[in-house]
């Protein structure tokens, strides 16, 4: 690094910075943190005015001018899409005379997925572009800075900058050298065989079911899944976060790291399962339907799921956040982690002990909930 002074800018759009040299910092691995799909949520309208989600990148460039660190943040004005909840630590702020709200979360809204949270050229540049996150929140008084479903290999970072560590759960699916579905029902008891069977077959009677990708994919089928993902959305967060132009866009600028997985009853799409694709794992994300058809649910998030990893090869499918169902069907607990900087001293010390205990409850949890998979033996790795 050079001995000159490291300036780090605000901007008001992911959009407006360099797409090029923002994917280079994100890598290919992950969907979510691609300039593409940052971008389509603000040119949507599913992120920006009126949505409590204010895009603010924080950014460092190099000597050359070209950027060598990102934040993905945003100022919240509420604590919806986050899966991560810290509605207990706003009120308690609040009781105690101060102001919550806006706080800046560093994320990929509305997605519960792992992935990189800091964007770099070189890891050299984490602390500075950490430093400059916390020096905007005690600049602007803001009450706290939150990163969330951070990739494991990135939390030394975030520890290093000082920052509070937080674990969850959810449950992701493992390949362990299956070979197809057949070789996965083979690691599983008998009695939880024979149940994903007669699910699979019950989902599957008279409708079928069809992955699409690519060009493959059109504003009908969109159209169609519009239709699914609102009702869901509806019924889990009130409204829906994504708008329709998302999906749209979504199609013609990322399509093929998208699998649109439909059920069609007589040509007609009855229900949908929308996942994303990255270099070693299949992401689960929004599903719907307009008939309620038993187990089709499971058959589209999570068996045609296992499906399509094993044929394209991916190592892992996370479906999304909370599920104690999954287990049944082979997807095992995996602590997620989030990163929290609170300026506040004796704010700071209060959550940093209820983490700690928290940490601890969570790890227990999961060992637990380990022991109660349905394979003939315990995973290899989970």
């Amino acid at each position: 690094m050079s001995e000159k002074a490291i300036t780090a800018e605000v901007g008001r759009s992911i959009a407006a910075l360099d797409a090029g040299q923002w994917d280079a910092l994100a890598g290919p691995d992950n969907p979510f943190v691609s300039h593409a799909f940052l971008s389509l949520l603000e040119a949507s309208g599913s992120v920006g005015r009126g949505t409590g989600w204010t895009p603010a990148p924080i950014t460092i460039k190099g000597e050359d001018g070209r950027l060598v660190a990102a934040l993905p943040a945003y100022l919240k004005s509420h604590s919806q899409g986050e899966y991560v909840f810290d509605h207990n630590w706003a009120h308690a702020w609040e009781n105690a005379g101060g102001s919550y709200y806006p706080k800046l979360q560093i994320s990929v809204p509305f997605t519960p997925a792992t992935g990189p949270r800091i964007l770099l050229a070189d890891p050299v540049w984490s602390l500075p572009i950490l430093t400059a996150a916390q020096n905007l929140a005690e600049q602007n008084n803001l009450s706290s800075v939150h990163a969330t479903f951070i990739e494991p290999a990135q939390l030394p970072l975030f520890e290093q900058a000082g920052w509070l560590l937080r674990a969850d759960t959810q449950f992701h699916w493992h390949d362990e050298n299956y070979g197809d579905f057949e070789g996965f029902l083979g690691s599983l008891t008998s009695r939880k065989r024979k149940d994903l069977r007669k699910e699979r077959a019950k989902a599957q009677e008279g409708v079928e079911i069809v992955h699409l990708t690519g060009d493959m994919i059109t504003e009908a089928h969109w159209d169609a899944f519009w239709i699914f993902y609102q009702d869901t959305g509806a019924r889990k967060w009130g409204q829906p976060y994504l708008t329709r132009d998302a999906f749209s866009l979504m199609g013609q600028t990322m399509a093929d790291r998208i699998l649109l997985i439909l059920a069609l009853y007589e040509g007609r799409p009855i229900a949908g399962a929308l996942n994303f694709i990255g270099s070693d794992t299949l992401y689960g994300r929004y599903w719907g339907c307009t008939v309620d058809k038993p187990f089709l649910h499971f058959e589209l998030c999570y068996y045609q799921a296992i499906d399509a990893a094993l044929a394209r090869g991916l190592s892992r499918v996370e479906a999304g956040a909370q599920g104690g169902h999954k287990m049944a069907r082979g997807y095992a607990p995996e602590i997620t982690w989030s990163a929290h900087y609170i300026p506040d001293p004796g704010f700071r010390r209060a959550v940093g002990d209820f983490l700690k205990r928290e940490r601890a409850a969570v790890q227990a949890d999961r060992e637990m909930l380990t022991e109660m998979l349905p394979f003939k033996r315990g995973p290899s790795a989970a």
